[in-house]
């Protein structure tokens, strides 16, 4: 009779399980502080990829990198290069291998141009290329 109401009480952690959240992507991002935060690049990503991606690139296979580098030059231009990109997990050590399945890269330049300018279009380019990445995937 104990071995039955095991059986059951495991069963009914396994439903639960089954329920339970998906798995996040693991995100890495290696942009310049000055331009991109880790936040606010997590929530791009979470912004940008289209849910098709889930089913194609499972959290439990795939990571997500991101790269935002740029800055002023001696004229004040906010010069900005972005880039995105879906790459393997190592599993053992749950680490991404840098040997990107999916990238897409976008870059601009805005003249005479702010912080706050500069670092709205490094959103405005992580976006694009995330977005990229979405449109190679599922498009539209």
């Amino acid at each position: 009779m104990k071995t039955l109401a095991s059986i059951c009480a495991l069963g009914l952690l396994a439903a639960g399980a089954a329920r339970a959240a998906p798995p996040e992507y693991l995100m890495v991002d290696y942009s310049t502080e000055l331009l991109m935060d880790r936040a606010t690049a997590r929530a791009l990503w979470k912004e940008n990829l289209p849910p098709q991606a889930r089913k194609l690139y499972s959290p439990r296979r795939w990571g997500l990198a991101s790269v935002v580098e740029g800055g002023f030059n001696e004229a004040k231009t906010c010069v900005v290069s972005a880039r995105a990109m879906i790459a393997p997990l190592n599993t053992t050590r749950r680490a991404l291998l840098f040997v990107p399945e999916k990238m897409a890269g976008t870059f601009d330049a805005i003249p005479n141009a702010t912080l706050a300018q500069c670092k709205d279009l490094s959103r405005r380019k992580l976006s694009e290329s995330i977005q990229a990445i979405g449109f190679a995937i599922a498009p539209r």
